[in-house]
Parts: C-alpha cells; structure tokens; sequence
C-alpha cells in the first residue's frame, strides 16, 4: 500500500515545459505591453474636449446648443 503511494507520487512530478525567458522577464514584458497600452489611453483622454460643439445637434454651434447656461 505504501509502496504504491510512493509510485504515485514519483509518478505524479513532471518535468514542466521550458518558457522562453525566466518568468520574472515575461512578467516585465507583459507589464511593459499594460504600461504602454495605458499611455496610449493617456494619450486621448482629451480628444473630445477638443471640439466646441461638442454633444450639439447639428447645425448648431457650442453657444446654442445649452451647455454653457450659466455654468
């Protein structure tokens, strides 16, 4: 009985597949890809801002369309 556990045990290890570079290197990878993705987000935070008419119907301008009543 106990042999037995023993040859499932030892049969249970297995030799895990080679990566390509150590893991901490692959998580700076990968952090490097978020970090660069985000810049790019970062990049257009602003771009609708950009517009005066902004939200208004068309064929009108920033001044008629409301938003700006008193605030």
């Amino acid at each position: 009985m106990l042999s037995t556990l023993a040859s499932v045990i030892l049969a249970s290890e297995e030799e895990l597949a080679p990566l390509i570079a150590p893991a901490p290197v692959i998580g700076l990878a990968a952090a490097l890809v978020f970090l660069m993705l985000g810049l790019v987000t970062f990049a257009y935070r602003d771009v609708a801002n950009r517009h005066s008419t902004k939200g208004a119907p068309r064929g009108t301008t920033g001044d008629q369309a409301g938003h700006d009543a008193g605030h």
